[in-house]
């Protein structure tokens, strides 16, 4: 009886979100409320429960997902990234064009969050299709899946990072497994996948219509950064989390392995890294601190939808455990006769087929299952990838990217579906395969 009612709840919640048109904030409220009432929890309880869910989710992550806005923000607005795409096609040249798009998609992808990512490098996919007379869904594809999946398995981006803060992963491993299956993904999801579509005839010419704004080739910056200095600012977070996790790891308990620890922290991490890119790309290149920081304050309205979903999700997850629910559901959960990793991708899945969107499907999931990985028979760093790779999957006509990819690309529905929609799939079946495969060798 309880697996219905949790089934009902999670059905009233894809109703508000996908036909209501419920911000997903309030509508995790109602649906919260609505969980504690059926489950019988006392009145004076409720309240105090989901104001601790929602203090317990952003506690850990409000600093991590502003830092990250703002250092994503740094390097959008310097010219870093489109120096880091002109530098890698510069080395691979116009017959690895795709590989070049790729990789630029995951470096690029790192620091920026995908829809600005979206918009920052879309100009410059034009730009590189007209110089070299080529399709441009043939070079844009293999860009926006090397976004899409930093953003679906790598912190600090808001769903992985979450993740990791309820299932008491590490960042550093998360990052370290991450980058396998991100890789093998991208490669598979990106490349391949874009020439055998070529191959095939089944990839769009696209681009833009005549009053498009992105007709023409896009403004260059009077004065770029290097490619070194891009590439190592915008690498920086990456490097040093793992070079802590690392040291962290054969070190043995000391006051210097307390001060790499502390260093290693994420919060701590995207600090330095914006300290040194608001001077790599800003300060020591002659642009007025002032004007950075009015940049800074700007990228913060852009986090705060996100920072209020992932609200809404923590007071859904603190109802279910205060009420007893998870851990019952993680009991019938872990009896199913599948692996706990395909579980949550399945259930990740379901829920982003459902509602859309990537970081509202990993971050259910994960209330459901917050109990199976505490029960450790998996591992928690795994499973949070193979949620982020279940949320990746079947992006249709309810997620938003699906339709700025339609329409930035001047694409049909049948168009947008043959090559977007298989994209972020295959991007979701390799990346649950790293991820069992990691599972066997761990």
């Amino acid at each position: 009886m309880m697996v219905f009612a949790v089934v009902a709840l999670i059905a009233l919640l894809v109703v508000l979100i996908a036909w209501g048109k419920v911000p997903p904030f309030l509508a995790f409220l109602v649906v919260s409320l609505a969980g504690a009432l059926a489950f019988g929890m006392p009145l004076d309880k409720i309240a105090k429960s989901l104001e601790r869910g929602v203090g317990d989710m952003l506690g850990g992550l409000t600093a991590i997902i502003c830092l990250g806005a703002m250092f994503g923000r740094a390097i959008a607005d310097s010219g870093a990234a489109q120096t880091i795409a002109r530098t890698l096609i510069g080395w691979v040249g116009l017959s690895l064009i795709v590989l070049a798009m790729a990789v630029t998609g995951l470096i690029v992808g790192i620091p920026l969050f995908y829809s600005v990512g979206f918009v920052v490098m879309i100009p410059l996919i034009f730009s590189v299709a007209n110089r070299a007379a080529l399709p441009p869904v043939y070079v844009g594809l293999p860009l926006l899946c090397g976004l899409s999946v930093a953003h679906g398995y790598l912190p600090p981006h808001p769903s992985p990072a979450a993740l990791v803060s309820l299932f008491g992963a590490s960042t550093g491993l998360t990052l370290g497994y991450g980058l396998v299956a991100a890789v093998a993904a991208l490669l598979v999801g990106g490349p391949l996948l874009t020439l055998a579509l070529s191959r095939a005839r089944l990839l769009p010419a696209g681009g833009p219509s005549p009053d498009s704004p992105f007709a023409a080739a896009p403004v260059e910056e009077a004065d770029p950064p290097g490619a070194l200095n891009s590439f190592v600012t915008a690498l920086a977070p990456v490097a040093l989390i793992a070079a802590t996790t690392i040291l962290t790891t054969v070190l043995k308990p000391s006051p210097v392995r307390d001060v790499v620890a502390f260093v290693g922290q994420p919060a701590v991490v995207l600090t330095i890294c914006l300290i040194y890119a608001t001077l790599s790309l800003g300060v020591l290149r002659g642009v007025p601190f002032q004007a950075q920081m009015q940049r800074y304050g700007d990228s913060l309205k852009d986090v705060a939808s996100i920072l209020l979903i992932l609200a809404g999700a923590g007071a859904l997850k603190q109802v279910f455990v205060d009420s007893g629910v998870s851990d019952a559901i993680g009991g019938w959960l872990g009896a199913l006769p599948l692996h706990p990793l395909v579980l949550g991708w399945l259930i990740a899945m379901v829920i982003r087929v459902a509602l859309g969107s990537a970081t509202i499907a990993g971050l259910t999931a994960a209330g459901l299952l917050a109990p199976v990985v505490a029960s450790g028979h998996v591992d928690p760093n795994l499973m949070v990838l193979a949620i982020g790779a279940g949320s990746l999957m079947f992006s249709h006509v309810n997620d938003p990217g699906f339709w700025l990819f339609k329409e930035y690309f001047n694409l049909s529905l049948k168009e947008t579906l043959l090559s977007w929609t298989v994209m972020e799939s295959v991007v979701g079946v390799v990346g649950l395969v790293c991820v069992l495969g990691l599972s066997l060798v761990l």
